[in-house]
């Protein structure tokens, strides 16, 4: 086979790979949809459900007129990007993806593909952290804002090529740049909003408001456990030669283990703390360890991925428990999983990369918590004054699934329960 053709079959390959891990996350959109529905009650299900596919939606065309041109623009400098135009066949990077040596290894669209499922994955952080009674029309307009500027923007500090990546900051596929900054973003909704009803009682007790389907909650777990082989796979960027390959196996390992230790940690750190099994927290715990491994899943041995999510594990839990103790209600945990470890993520770093500077992390880190929670909170703010974020206390007593739907998830169910009330 000559030279052309051994390119040219290369970029066929780069380019499908790209293609299939970006289908792999776009796959966890119906894991975090299926997640949060377990984990609301009955009356909020159909909501969560809509606010699924619209946040997909809308961040895909949001990315798509706006945010990847942002995000991965020339810039005014190391700090300010610059919009260059919308995304076309031909017209970004000359349609193409080249290598340092000119050969072109992938498909342009085919990267603008990959990055625009992971902009819709911040995206559906907020929405389990928010459930139950934030308005969905107030969520919706959100984010149109966070995937078509507040991501970008960040996003081009450190994978565009700002200020941060010459600083140093390191990660690999996102635990700060995605995970970080959704969690973050929720975090200022949340604050505005306020608990649900019920939740906090007056003597500072906190009232357990279980999800309605944990099978649902489950089933969403794996879904976002097989799709993050897609994020952390696809995030080596290429699959066509035999030093990216092992690569790529070494990332899929490591991603899978991580997991699996953050399920163990959480599940026995609940049954020390609670003396039982608590099945929510081994399913955060799981999260927990993919989050944490996402800013370096290619240079640890597998032994310490496995500790790196198991430590996320454990975190997860204390982190769930202490946002309880100062009243910050989130439902399905969001802000603990994608919040706290993935700054455990970040810091995670330093164990396994010798690139990797503590100042150079904590930079990126301070400067994307600052960076999105001012941003969002004045967003969420001006939301809160004009159109109004949270559902009344009627309106939330009946169910955001009637009231900003019209329709129920489980509507035989819902009646045969009223009647034997």
């Amino acid at each position: 086979m000559d030279t052309d053709s051994i390119i040219e079959v290369a970029y066929a390959l780069d380019t499908f790979y790209f293609l299939v891990s970006g289908a792999f996350v776009m796959w966890m959109a119906a894991g975090f949809t299926m997640l949060e529905a377990g984990m609301v009650r009955t009356r909020s299900t159909v909501e969560i459900l809509t606010k699924n596919i619209g946040l997909y939606s809308i961040a895909c065309i949001m990315y798509l007129l706006v945010g990847y041109n942002l995000m991965y623009s020339e810039g005014v400098g190391a700090l300010i990007p610059s919009i260059d135009g919308i995304v076309s066949g031909g017209d970004h990077a000359s349609g193409d993806v080249a290598a340092s040596d000119g050969a072109l290894y992938y498909s342009a669209l085919s990267d603008f593909f990959f990055q625009v499922v992971f902009v819709a994955t911040a995206m559906s952080i907020i929405s389990g952290a928010v459930a139950e009674r934030m308005k969905l029309w107030s969520f919706l307009a959100f984010a149109v804002i966070l995937t078509g500027f507040i991501y970008p923007i960040q996003g081009y500090w450190s994978w565009g090529g700002g200020f941060l990546d010459q600083m140093g900051y390191l990660d690999y596929a996102g635990s700060g740049i995605v995970h970080f900054t959704g969690a973050v973003a929720a975090l200022a909704g949340v604050l505005l909003l306020g608990p649900r009803n019920g939740k906090y009682t007056s003597d500072g007790k906190v009232h357990a408001l279980p999800g309605a389907n944990l099978p649902l909650a489950t089933l969403g777990t794996f879904i976002l456990w097989l799709g993050w082989f897609g994020f952390n796979g696809g995030s080596e960027l290429k699959v066509s030669d035999v030093e990216s390959a092992n690569a790529v196996a070494q990332v899929f390992t490591n991603t899978n283990t991580a997991a699996a230790g953050g399920a163990v940690a959480a599940l026995v750190t609940s049954r020390l703390l609670f003396g039982r099994a608590d099945l929510t927290m081994a399913l955060n715990g799981a999260l927990a360890g993919l989050v944490s491994i996402t800013a370096e899943p290619l240079m640890p041995e597998p032994l310490l991925a496995t500790v790196i999510g198991a430590i996320g594990g454990v975190i997860v839990v204390f982190a769930i428990l202490g946002f309880d103790r100062i009243r910050i209600d989130d439902p399905v945990g969001a802000i603990s999983v994608h919040g706290v470890a993935g700054i455990w993520g970040v810091l995670a770093v330093l164990l396994s990369n010798p690139d990797a500077t503590l100042g150079g992390q904590l930079l990126g880190l301070v400067t994307i918590g600052v960076f999105v929670f001012t941003a969002a909170l004045a967003i969420w703010a001006l939301l809160k004054i004009t159109i109004g974020i949270r559902l009344t206390e009627e309106e939330e007593e009946v169910g955001a699934d009637v009231t900003e739907c019209g329709l129920e998830a489980y509507p035989e169910f819902t009646r045969s329960s009223t009647m034997t009330r």
